[in-house]
């Protein structure tokens, strides 16, 4: 049982970065490297702001806001400079890898004896792990709701458009640019969000801690799709956070099973991509030769 929680609280975590590389990756469809810079710049400001006894819930504010103006940034890049886009937000998450370690002065910080977003339940006795549930599942509830709401209104609609076909949103007087700009910034505003708490749970924050978050959040985001197809935008988010879960749960169980020790992680977790990504392609060819 307490396997099952201690995935499920990380799937909740984890999952609030998948939810903002869902935006740029499936809603803009732009390749956004950025990611593993602005959650490590995430994590960088909230630990710096913790350990000068800042209000930890106020750092969380902060790390959207400097994930958003990374996100900002990129779409520079992008608009103006006319980079290509993966190779924006490469530039991007290049140069947040010296910011990050001027903010945080040094290559690691702990925040031990220090309060976190979790130090709200310590006098509350909760079994293990389920602090984590409870938050994370009410931070996933106000985050999806907001997102959805805003994908309702005319600006969310024109960042959808645009992402779909970008010269037809053209012709519709939408300005495109404007609309990656603000699609980018959301994205990566709730990638940094991430980033800032997860170093609370995690204890600690390091310089390297965004290397390969990408391919995590992408195996959340193909694990919910995979598994559950033709859906609503409402319950795409909801199927990405189970993804989330899913993900986890394979991950503890290979560790739990001593399948394969913890240094493998970025192994397996770009095999179990290319095992879902795959899955079609093989039912598909598992149909044809039954026909």
């Amino acid at each position: 049982m307490e396997f099952l929680i201690s995935s499920i609280a990380q799937g909740f975590l984890w999952s609030i970065l998948s939810l903002g590389l869902f935006i740029s990756f499936r809603v803009l469809n732009i390749a956004d490297m950025t990611t593993e810079g602005s959650f490590t710049l995430g994590g960088a400001i909230a630990v710096t702001f913790i350990v000068s006894d800042f209000n930890p819930f106020l750092t969380l504010v902060f790390a959207f806001f400097a994930g958003a103006i990374s996100g900002l940034f990129t779409s520079l890049l992008i608009n103006y400079c006319k980079i290509p886009s993966l190779l924006a937000g490469i530039l991007t998450m290049t140069g947040l890898l010296s910011i990050n370690l001027r903010i945080m002065g040094k290559p690691n910080i702990s925040l031990l004896n220090n309060k976190s977003v979790f130090s709200i339940f310590e006098n509350i006795n909760l079994p293990k792990n389920y602090d984590v549930v409870f938050l994370g599942l009410l931070m996933l509830f106000i985050i999806i709701s907001l997102i959805v709401t805003f994908f309702k209104t005319e600006v969310g609609q024109d960042i959808i458009a645009t992402g779909d076909n970008e010269d037809m949103a053209k012709s519709f007087g939408i300005s495109t640019k404007l609309m990656i700009s603000f699609g980018l910034m959301i994205s990566n505003g709730l990638i940094a969000l991430s980033g800032g708490i997860l170093v609370q749970y995690q204890g600690f924050s390091d310089i390297n801690s965004g290397i390969g978050t990408i391919v995590i959040a992408l195996a959340a985001i193909i694990i919910g799709e995979v598994l559950f197809k033709d859906v609503s935008f409402t319950l795409r988010l909801i199927c990405i956070v189970i993804g989330s879960i899913v993900y986890r749960i394979l991950l503890l169980f290979v560790i739990q099973f001593n399948i394969a020790s913890p240094n493998d992680f970025k192994l397996i977790s770009a095999l179990l991509i290319i095992v879902f990504l795959s899955l079609p392609t093989i039912n598909k060819s598992i149909r044809n030769r039954g026909v």
